[in-house]
């Protein structure tokens, strides 16, 4: 797809959309007119295409036999399973959108490097929201790769894995409780109280929380949890916890800081 400006001039508009600034005033910037911007944004954003040239869509693994990084994958299944959700565009294409709070920035690049990993030649793009960044990856062949989606909340429908997809996480536990405990857990501080030689003292301690309202996705999670040797327990009808001392060191070593 040949261009009238630059390639810089477009790759710097596409960051500065990526970054959240309003049509416009990106307009304004780089001296082209609005609809620019937005034919830019829908063609190697929205759709893909590799800026500067014409691009056929990578072949799907499922459908064509194409490799897939399977440690990338296992892990995006977990971010897709915690807070990811597939909404279907126009001309059949999917989009897959993970939402993750503004204060991870090394989480947020991380999820943008996965997809592109899971689709070769993909274009993440981000879009700012409240607190929150939605890091979506565009793909015709989306629902090949994530079967799992339907219509409504993940918790009102029954997920389970395709024994293609149980085969990936089994070889790569570690990545998708990466992807599950960074999406929707947390590495808590919690704190004691013991009498010792009469005296009361408070100990604190470590602690990783997975909540998940759906019955199926923690069960995911508490059998790779199984795989890797690391002691669970249920501290409610929705949350599971990593609290023994080794257990949660075990953990911080497999999946590492949420940052």
């Amino acid at each position: 797809m040949a261009h009238v400006r630059p390639q810089s001039v477009v790759d710097s508009a596409l960051r500065c959309s990526d970054e959240g600034m309003r049509d416009v005033d990106n307009a304004k910037k780089h001296g082209v007119a609005v609809k620019t911007i937005r034919r830019w944004r829908r063609l190697y954003q929205r759709r893909g295409v590799v800026r500067g040239q014409t691009h056929l869509a990578p072949p799907c693994p499922r459908c064509d036999g194409a490799g897939l990084d399977e440690e990338a994958y296992a892990e995006l299944l977990g971010w897709y399973l915690g807070d990811g959700h597939i909404s279907e565009g126009r001309r059949g294409v999917f989009n897959l959108h993970v939402v993750n709070d503004l204060k991870y920035p090394d989480l947020n690049r991380r999820i943008a490097t996965l997809m592109a990993r899971v689709k070769p030649g993909g274009l993440p793009h981000t879009r700012l929201v409240p607190g929150a960044v939605i890091t979506t990856i565009s793909w015709k062949h989306l629902p090949c790769l994530f079967p799992q989606l339907g219509p409504g909340r993940k918790h009102d429908r029954a997920i389970v894995l395709h024994p293609w997809q149980e085969e990936i996480v089994t070889a790569h536990p570690g990545p998708f409780l990466r992807g599950l405990f960074h999406s929707d857990g947390c590495r808590v501080k919690n704190w004691a109280t013991r009498v010792v030689d009469g005296e009361k003292k408070r100990y604190e301690y470590a602690r990783w929380q997975f909540v998940n309202h759906s019955d199926d996705i923690r069960s995911l999670c508490t059998a790779a949890l199984d795989l890797v040797g690391i002691p669970w327990r249920r501290s409610s009808w929705k949350t599971i916890s990593v609290s023994r001392r080794e257990a949660v060191a075990a953990l911080d070593a497999l999946i590492g800081p949420k940052t």
